[in-house]
């Protein structure tokens, strides 16, 4: 071992000592695991108000459908200029 590493273990026998109170057989998310469920959480809501944004903007008016022409003739006669 080297002088950093043992030095290292050295100061972090307290953290040791704190690991062995603790129930094996309890586990738990702890903070790390709230932190990323909140992340997630944020991100979702900025996608959904993102989303809503986007949904805002589009504006699609659908007619009337005529029984006698299907929905390609329909849009073939939509793209061609009247005369």
């Amino acid at each position: 071992m080297t002088a950093t590493s043992t030095l290292a273990l050295t100061h972090a026998s307290p953290v040791f000592e704190l690991a062995k109170e603790v129930d094996n057989n309890k586990v738990t998310p702890g903070v790390l695991g709230f932190i990323v469920f909140a992340v997630i959480g944020v991100a979702v809501w900025f996608l959904m108000k993102s989303m809503n944004r986007h949904m805002k903007k589009v504006d699609f008016d659908e007619g009337p459908i005529d029984a006698g022409q299907g929905g390609v003739e329909r849009g073939r006669a939509a793209q061609q200029p009247s005369n």
